[in-house]
């Protein structure tokens, strides 16, 4: 009997020992994922609908968009930096949206902007972006019901750079951070398991918002 209570007790202890193990891990790797985030400035565009004409429209909007930002974010130093760029830019962006829209023979009105939005676990080429809070330029087409599409304009991934200067993801990322989001497929596990507490902060945040 006595043999079985230190068993028990011995389990337990490994038991507590795991779980206590998981969680720094969780709580470490959930802190790597916040200064992800705040690392980097995001490009997010909506399409009117998911009719196949409006994802379209949507693409070519991206296309003038990202066009009109070449070498906008090339001085940035920092995510504050760039969003300071695209916040004086936002009446050129605005302009090349609306532009486009109306050459293609649309009349939907369109509005960009800066905005603090919640987002998904995000797959780029190159590498994830693990899901949370982040600040983002973008842009709303007509009643932005549609699918939509992202990127990263700050390191200057899917905006042209104009010079050799600008900054890249391992020049504004640790080299641990930027491990986790060029190889997600070792963090496959915690990706998800910061994705569901996230939702669920997000949601739990949004009651009393």
């Amino acid at each position: 009997m006595l043999q079985k209570i230190h068993i028990r007790r011995w389990l337990i202890a490994i038991a507590g020992g795991l779980t206590v193990s998981l969680l720094i891990s969780f709580f470490s790797f959930s802190a790597d994922c916040a200064q992800i985030r705040e690392s980097v400035f995001r490009l997010h565009i909506l399409a009117n609908s998911d009719s196949a004409a409006d994802q379209a429209l949507k693409l070519k909007v991206r296309d003038s968009v990202t066009a009109e930002a070449a070498g906008l974010f090339d001085a940035a130093q920092d995510r504050q930096d760039a969003i300071d760029v695209a916040r004086a830019h936002l009446p050129e962006l605005q302009q090349a949206a609306e532009q486009r829209i109306k050459a293609e023979g649309y009349d939907y009105p369109v509005k960009v902007e800066i905005v603090n939005m919640y987002f998904t676990t995000r797959v780029y080429d190159s590498g994830t972006l693990p899901a949370g809070m982040y600040d983002a330029l973008r842009v709303i087409i007509g009643k932005g019901a549609g699918h939509n599409w992202w990127c990263v304009v700050f390191p200057p991934i899917c905006v042209p750079a104009a010079t050799k200067d600008a900054k890249t993801l391992d020049d504004v990322l640790s080299a641990k951070d930027a491990k986790i989001v060029t190889q997600p497929q070792k963090y496959e596990i915690r990706f998800k398991a910061v994705e569901v507490a996230e939702s669920v902060w997000h949601t739990v945040s949004g009651w009393f918002s």
